[in-house]
Formats: structure tokens, C-alpha cells, sequence
């Protein structure tokens, strides 16, 4: 069966694979797109293995809001270049995984690959294949967080940060324009200060044991102060216990936005101000690409390579 430039342009339009290997598949399928089709697909395996070994530390973190089902999402898909994570049949992919998080609620990253794409009778899974047979990079869903109720999204730097904010307040006081204007300040706060906790007695009790332990262990090795009475000393460590505390804990942060009060106390100003009960109850921050251990390529090495 033969086959012409329109039908590799067809081919290339429903698979998004490049035209040399759409070409390659219909040679190979004697011109039968259906065969061409999980020709390509079966390459998509092949090749999704290959590349499953490289690093993908780059790609997107991405921040959905479903408000029919009242659900939030944050998702990071990674890929191996900056060059994909800006690729918009990259993004739409993402925010198609970030839907089907939404619609199924998965129990974790594996059962979410097994589930239908949302709009689709193939598994994410399958699409994600798809996705390194014709963008040509490792592309993986690292993690997600789905949240219920009221929350607030924000996204810094087209992706490279995403915070979602949960706000514990009525529908009606959740949707005031002051309050949303507040959880955006506070995701902002989040994402440039990396807050670890969201307040002090969430601190678990053995970080707070190796905290002391570092801060007796500096203490101890400073000539001046190692001579100092048993009390003194515990009172200094309480004081940088202290310090720790508002470097940590969200609520105990100095504001950003005015460093004359902390976080805790801005939300209480617009609770205040709206004349209704207004809380943080718990924030998620992923930032892209955080964990994992890049490839540091050597260029001299690589050099070298090249002339050997």
C-alpha cells in the first residue's frame, strides 16, 4: 500500500511524533495509518524506557482549581530541559493531569499513571509515553497534592514554584475579595520565604531535640560562652529556639509585606476587617525540581570525549 506526503502530515497531526519517523512508520506499515499508529506507540514504549534512566529535574509546577468539585490541585511533571517545560503541548499535558487528579482523586502518583487521562480512553500513563516519543525528552509526574475546600492558588515564575493556601472560613467569607487578596499574600509569603511549618506546635518534637542539640554543640565550642552557667546557657538556646521558630514556622514570620507584624497577625487583621473568623489551616509549597540531583555535565570532559 502506498502512501503520500499528506498522509506522513496526517500521521504526524495525530501522533505529534516528527515526520521523518512518521515516514519510517508508514514505510513500515505499508501506508496503514492504524498500523503506522501503534507502530509509533510501540516506539513510544521503547523509547520511554530508554529514556527513563535520564534526569528530569526541569518541567513545571502547576496550581488547578476545579470550583464545581471544590478542589485543588498541585502538580509537578518534570522534563529534562527548560526549552520542554515551556513547550505548550508540554503544559496542556499538565494541566490535563492536573484534571484528572481533580476528577478521580488517585491515592498516589502510581494509581494516578493507571487512571484515564481525563477526556481520553488511554491511561496517563500511556499519554506520558506518547509525550518522550514526541517532545523527545524523559517526562515524568513526580508528585500531587489534592485539597478540598477553600484554598487559594498561586504560581511564581511560570511554574518553577506553586503554593496552594487553605483557608479555614465560610464559603461566603472565603470568597470575599479581601480574603482571597490575603491567601495570595500569604502563598506569596510561602513561596519566597519556604516556611516548614505552619506554626510552632507543629515543630515535631525530635527536630526540636537535634535543633538544641547544634545550637549546646556551638555554644559549647565557643571559648566565651562555654564557661558560662548551666542556666545561661539554656536560655540562650531557648532564645535561638526562638529565632528558629519564626524562621520556620509561617505564622511566627516576620510579614513581608510589612516586617512590623507576622504573618499570624496580618490574618487576623483581615479576619477584622471582613468581621468574620478567618484562618490558615495548612499550605502545600512544591518547587520544581527540589530533591533532585541534577547532572553536572563537565565541559573540559566532554571536550575531551569529543577529540578521543
Amino acid at each position: 500500500m502506498s502512501f503520500t506526503a499528506k498522509d506522513v502530515q496526517a500521521l504526524r497531526e495525530k501522533t505529534g511524533v516528527g515526520m521523518m519517523e512518521c515516514k519510517k512508520a508508514l514505510v513500515e506499515a505499508n501506508g496503514d495509518m492504524d498500523k503506522a499508529i501503534d507502530i509509533l506507540r510501540e516506539k513510544g514504549l521503547a523509547a520511554a524506557n530508554k529514556k527513563a534512566g535520564r534526569i528530569a529535574a526541569e518541567g513545571v509546577v502547576l496550581a488547578y482549581r476545579d470550583n464545581d468539585l471544590g478542589v485543588s490541585v498541585l502538580v509537578e511533571v518534570n522534563s529534562e530541559t527548560d526549552f520542554v517545560a515551556k513547550n505548550e503541548e508540554f503544559r496542556a499535558f499538565v494541566l490535563d493531569v492536573a484534571k484528572t487528579i481533580a476528577k478521580t482523586n488517585p491515592a498516589d502518583v502510581e494509581t494516578l499513571l493507571a487512571t484515564n487521562l481525563v477526556g481520553s480512553d488511554r491511561t496517563v500513563q500511556e499519554h506520558v509515553q506518547d509525550k518522550v516519543l514526541s517532545i523527545g525528552e524523559n517526562i515524568k509526574v513526580r508528585r500531587f497534592v489534592r485539597v478540598e475546600g477553600n484554598t487559594v492558588e498561586y504560581i511564581h515564575g511560570g511554574g518553577t514554584v506553586g503554593v496552594i493556601v487553605v483557608l479555614e472560613a465560610d464559603k461566603e467569607t472565603a470568597a470575599k475579595e479581601e480574603v482571597i487578596a490575603m491567601g495570595k499574600d500569604v502563598a506569596m509569603q510561602i513561596a519566597a520565604m519556604s516556611p516548614l511549618y505552619l506554626k510552632e506546635s507543629d515543630v515535631p518534637a525530635d527536630v526540636i531535640e537535634h535543633e538544641k542539640g547544634i545550637l549546646m554543640a556551638q555554644i559549647k565550642a565557643d571559648e566565651k560562652m562555654a564557661n558560662k552557667p548551666e542556666k545561661v546557657i539554656e536560655g540562650i538556646v531557648k532564645g535561638k529556639l526562638s529565632k528558629y521558630f519564626k524562621e520556620t514556622c509561617l505564622l511566627e514570620q516576620q510579614f513581608v509585606k510589612d516586617e512590623d507584624i507576622t504573618v499570624a497577625q496580618y490574618i487576623e487583621s483581615v479576619a477584622k476587617q471582613v468581621g468574620a473568623p478567618v484562618a490558615v489551616s495548612a499550605f502545600y509549597r512544591y518547587a520544581k525540581g527540589e530533591g533532585i540531583q541534577k547532572k553536572e555535565d563537565n565541559f573540559a570532559e566532554e571536550v575531551s570525549s569529543m577529540i578521543k
